[in-house]
């Protein structure tokens, strides 16, 4: 198992990186439908299964996951998402660098808790719907999306709904990583998982 980053982990980082990303964010423009928006934790680590399962395959190290993290923060900050997105996009790294650690690379089960932990960070794309961030967030989203949008978004989002989500994400970033297992299964047995 190698310890230092090489280009080719570099390149593997950026490639799943933009993969996942792009499902991710293909999910997300059914938010434009509110209750789609509500269930975002949910389905968008059902989609996103496949291509961050194959991406925990391919790693050997501590960093590649965490880094993916960061990438993803900024991106999310730069489209207007609130600083706590890197809270939760870094938070959400390092449990799943620790749990594929524990799996010692080798493991799918830990790669589905992986998936799990790591789908976490979506509540940072969903924070600002909540708490002290909620008016403001609103009305910013005003100008884009209207009124009737941002009225029915408040209707769907009561406080608690951000602790659904805590569980939805949990729960969708299970079974996307199962059904990344599955559908990668012959992969994970030449990579030597298990």
């Amino acid at each position: 198992m190698g310890k230092k980053f090489e280009v080719k982990d570099l390149i593997t980082v950026g490639v799943f990186t933009a993969l996942y990303f792009v499902v991710i964010f293909v999910v997300a423009c059914l938010g434009f439908i509110p209750i789609f928006m509500v269930f975002m934790p949910l389905i968008g680590p059902i989609f996103a299964g496949i291509p961050l399962m194959l991406y925990f395959s391919k790693i050997k190290h501590f960093g590649m996951v965490l880094i993916t993290g960061i990438i993803i923060a900024l991106i999310m900050f730069v489209t207007g998402h609130p600083y706590p997105i890197f809270i939760f996009c870094i938070g959400a790294g390092l449990i799943t660098e620790f749990v594929l650690k524990a799996g010692k690379y080798e493991s799918i089960r830990h790669c589905v808790i992986g998936s799990a932990t790591f789908s976490l960070w979506i509540l940072g794309m969903v924070i600002a719907f909540f708490f002290g961030f909620r008016d403001s967030y609103f009305a910013y989203l005003v100008n884009g999306y209207g009124q009737e949008y941002v009225d029915t978004m408040m209707g769907y989002t009561p406080s608690w709904m951000f602790f659904a989500m805590i569980v939805m994400s949990l729960v969708g970033g299970t079974i996307g990583g199962l059904f990344g297992a599955k559908v990668l299964k012959k992969h994970f047995r030449k990579a030597g998982m298990v």
